[in-house]
């Protein structure tokens, strides 16, 4: 505990750019002040240590497998999966990215414009997403749970307002190649996230945590079009 109290707010974020977030969380400046150590961070803003290394440990040791075989899952515990790992990182994710692109707008924006066009396609891609997590959460998983349960119970299920299950996926899979233009857009303007060589480090660590959005947003998107709505189109038809 005391070597890692010792380290410097600066050198987390050089090593491993996510833990940018957590300081951020925290309220603590890990650009112009990353020369502090996490001992007189903690005793600077009254956090508890044990609580920052915590959260800088539960980011440090998060190793995403991609060996998982998804579709070997139940439907409910895949649903489950992508709401609470991929929705909330969403959610999570937005707003700080949302507040660094706007500070680099604010202080490198005469330099180089072309963060304003960042910033405009992520801010509409975060509305977008927000609602589009809705209408995933609210109408399409419930229906699909529901389906798992009158299919375990042996029972009839009464039909949706929305006709189909096949009318939502077709919805969301449209917005899902919507945000894909979009971050194919923000990787060309970034020249696949390639700081300049003037860029701070606030400055590359936005662009770090774009790429492991778009990259997120990948895996979210594979789990839905290529898994989850297959099974739920199949599902339903055993109804028919």
């Amino acid at each position: 505990m005391e070597a890692i109290t010792q380290k410097h707010v600066g050198a987390f974020v050089a090593e491993d750019f996510r833990t940018a977030a957590v300081f951020t969380k925290y309220g603590i400046d890990f650009c112009c002040r990353g020369n502090r150590s996490l001992e007189e961070v903690c005793e600077k803003n009254g956090i508890l240590t044990s609580d920052l290394v915590d959260s800088l440990e539960h980011v440090l040791n998060s190793k995403a497998d991609q060996s998982i075989d998804y579709k070997s899952w139940p439907l409910d515990l895949l649903i489950d999966y992508i709401e609470k790992k991929h929705h909330r990182y969403v959610e999570e994710k937005t707003p700080i990215i949302k507040q660094f692109l706007d500070k680099l707008c604010r202080v490198h924006g005469e330099r180089h414009p072309e963060l304003f066009q960042i910033n405009e396609l992520f801010t509409a891609s975060a509305g977008d997403l927000a609602q589009h997590l809705k209408k995933e959460e609210l109408v399409l998983f419930p229906f699909v749970k529901r389906l798992l349960k009158a299919k375990s119970t042996n029972t009839p299920i009464e039909a949706p307002g929305f006709g189909t299950v096949k009318n939502p996926i077709a919805t969301v899979m449209q917005e899902h190649d919507n945000e894909g233009v979009r971050f194919r857009e923000i990787a060309d303007i970034t020249n696949n996230y390639t700081p300049p060589t003037d860029a701070c480090n606030t400055y590359k660590v936005t662009f770090a945590m774009l790429q492991e959005f778009e990259q997120d947003l990948h895996l979210h998107i594979h789990l839905e079009n290529n898994i989850l709505f297959p099974a739920a189109e199949k599902l339903e038809s055993e109804f028919c």
